[in-house]
């Protein structure tokens, strides 16, 4: 892989922001996606990526292994199951990328305006989406269709936890176990598609010491944000994600 000096920058801030992602801003994993996926071709960068998070997932469930919510997550499992079957479907036939990323964004971006309108205006039919079993079959389903076609599930997740009034300490740890068991679940997926190779891996390897240091800051900076803020940045990170991925 030949990259040029800037391309090498963006590369190993984006293995920073992972780590940071993993343990203490989720939805700022979305920028990495889109940032290597304009360094890289997209559905070769998903490939490329995916160690990356795993790398730094490890570390996330180790540290925060007594915070997590195990009923949410045990509701997931089932429909994530199925949103990656429908992933990988479409990678298989997929030669262009473009489509789905339109998609994503348009879905992470009505998402974020409902998780607004919800918070600001009180609605009771938006407050009541939460609570509803179809919001879980739904969340569930995209989370797991999105993190197969792009490690793009990020921004779901931020949403779906927010919109469950979970509380941010538990939000990163439920996040940390979500993200291994799916991460790990799509490697031999991935290597059948030709997506992780030799190359990649070793490309990883390298990156490492940058995603390991961005999960020390993630952790070191949890602490300082109130959860109001905490809150706030996810969401304005997320809907930023969700604009690049629309807009291309």
């Amino acid at each position: 892989m030949e990259l040029d000096w800037t391309q090498i920058v963006l590369v190993i801030v984006s293995a920073l922001f992972i780590g940071i992602s993993k343990t203490g801003l989720p939805t700022l994993g979305i920028l990495v996606v889109a940032t290597m996926a304009s360094i890289f071709p997209a559905r070769e960068s998903i490939g490329l990526v995916l160690p990356m998070l795993i790398i730094a997932d490890l570390i996330a469930v180790v540290y925060y292994r007594r915070s997590v919510h195990w009923k949410t997550l045990f509701s997931l499992v089932p429909w994530v199951l199925g949103g990656l079957a429908i992933g990988f479907t479409l990678l298989f036939f997929m030669t262009s990328s473009r489509p789905v990323e339109m998609i994503l964004g348009g879905i992470i971006v009505t998402m974020i305006i409902l998780q607004v309108v919800r918070e600001k205006l009180g609605s009771s039919w938006v407050d009541a989406i939460p609570q509803s079993k179809w919001f879980v079959v739904v969340m569930g389903t995209l989370a797991g269709f999105t993190t197969m076609v792009g490690n793009a599930a990020g921004p779901i997740m931020a949403i779906f936890l927010l919109a469950i009034a979970m509380p941010k300490k538990h939000f990163i740890g439920t996040g940390a176990w979500f993200f291994l068991f799916v991460n790990l679940l799509k490697v031999p997926m991935y290597g059948s598609l030709g997506l992780i190779t030799l190359e990649t891996l070793t490309f990883n390897a390298w990156l490492t010491p940058a995603i390991l240091i961005g999960t020390y800051i993630g952790i070191k900076f949890l602490p300082l944000i109130p959860q109001r803020k905490f809150s706030f940045i996810v969401l304005l990170f997320a809907f930023a994600g969700g604009l690049k991925l629309l807009i291309g």
